[in-house]
C-alpha cells in the first residue's frame, strides 16, 4: 500500500502486549443482566436455559479459538484462559479481549432462539458483555483464581436459593427475606431450607452449586502430585516452538472434544487426570464410537 501523508496518525496507536510467559484470563460479565433477566421474566433463583445459553455460546468460542485452554462460567459471567504459551495476535490485550466478547456476544445473540424459542429478543433489552483481561504469573494462583469464582458460585446460589424460596414458598417479601437473611452463615442458610421447605441443599443441580467449566477432553490420567514449580519453569513459548509442533498441536486442539462439566476444580484430582490444561501440550485423543 502506498504511503500517503496521512499515514502519520498511526503513531498515536499504542502498543499493550501482555507479559510474556503468564496466564492470561479474559473475564467478560454481562452488561445490565439484571433488568434483561427481569425483562425476559428468567426463572429464580436460576435459569437453566440461560446458564446452558451460556455454556452453548462459551463452547463456540473454545472451539473458534484453540489457544485457550479451559474457560469458567457461572451467572452472567465467564472466564477464559490462554496458556503461559500462547503467542495468538502476538498477545495484545485489546485483539484478545475484544475476539472473545464480540466472538461469545455474536453466538449468545444467534443461539438464543434455541434456548428461548418463545421469547425473542426486542429492543433495548438486547445482551451485550464487557471484558477485561488480568494476567497470572504462576499455576498455583491460576488455579487460585479459578478457585476463587467458583467459591464464589456456591457462596451466591446457597445465599440466592434460600432467598427466592423464602419469598415464593414461604410468601415473604423481598425486604423480609433480606433481614432475615443478613448477617446468617451457610449452616443457617442450610437449615432454613430443610427445616422450613424440606430442601436438602446438597441435592441441588451440579451446574447451580459449582458453575460450569469447559475444556478440550482427551484420555484421563491417573492422579498424581502436582509439581507447580517445575511446571510454571516448563513452560515453552509457541515462538520457541518448531512450526510442525505448533501445527501438530493446533490440528489435535482443534480435533478434540469440547466438553461442559460441572466439577469440582479446587482439588487437585481435575488438574492432576487433565495434565493437558497446565502443560499446554494436547493429550491422547479419545477414540471415536
Amino acid at each position: 500500500m502506498a504511503n500517503s501523508k496521512y499515514e502519520y496518525v498511526k503513531d498515536f496507536e499504542q502498543p499493550d502486549p501482555l507479559l510474556p510467559n503468564t496466564w492470561i484470563v479474559v473475564r467478560i460479565d454481562g452488561r445490565g443482566f439484571h433488568k434483561l433477566s427481569d425483562f425476559y421474566k428468567f426463572e429464580k433463583p436460576n435459569d437453566r436455559r440461560a446458564l446452558d445459553l451460556m455454556n452453548a455460546a462459551a463452547a463456540e468460542v473454545m472451539k473458534d479459538l484453540p489457544d485457550l485452554c479451559i474457560a469458567y462460567g457461572v451467572s452472567d459471567e465467564f472466564s477464559f484462559v490462554f496458556h503461559p504459551s500462547s503467542q495468538l495476535f502476538e498477545r495484545r490485550s485489546a485483539k484478545l479481549v475484544t475476539t472473545i466478547v464480540s466472538t461469545f456476544t455474536a453466538h449468545y445473540i444467534y443461539l438464543w432462539a434455541t434456548f428461548f424459542p418463545s421469547n425473542p429478543l426486542k429492543p433495548p433489552f438486547l445482551p451485550s458483555f464487557d471484558g477485561r483481561a488480568v494476567l497470572y504469573p504462576s499455576t498455583r494462583i491460576l488455579r487460585d483464581y479459578m478457585s476463587w469464582r467458583q467459591v464464589d458460585c456456591h457462596i451466591n446460589n446457597l445465599y440466592n436459593t434460600t432467598f427466592w424460596t423464602m419469598v415464593l414458598q414461604g410468601k415473604m417479601s423481598n425486604t423480609e427475606a433480606e433481614q432475615e437473611l443478613k448477617g446468617t452463615v451457610s449452616s443457617d442458610k442450610n437449615e432454613i431450607l430443610f427445616k422450613r421447605f424440606g430442601i436438602n441443599y446438597n441435592n441441588e443441580e451440579e451446574i447451580y452449586k459449582k458453575g460450569s467449566v469447559l475444556y478440550r477432553q482427551y484420555a484421563l490420567q491417573e492422579p498424581k502430585t502436582i509439581q507447580t514449580s517445575t511446571e510454571d519453569e516448563a513452560v515453552v513459548p509457541e515462538a520457541q516452538q518448531s512450526k510442525t509442533q505448533q501445527e501438530k498441536f493446533k490440528k489435535l486442539r482443534r480435533k478434540a472434544q469440547v466438553v461442559i462439566d460441572h466439577v469440582d476444580i479446587i482439588k487437585d484430582e481435575f488438574w492432576e487426570r487433565r495434565p493437558w490444561i497446565i502443560s499446554g501440550k494436547p493429550g491422547k485423543l479419545l477414540e471415536q464410537n
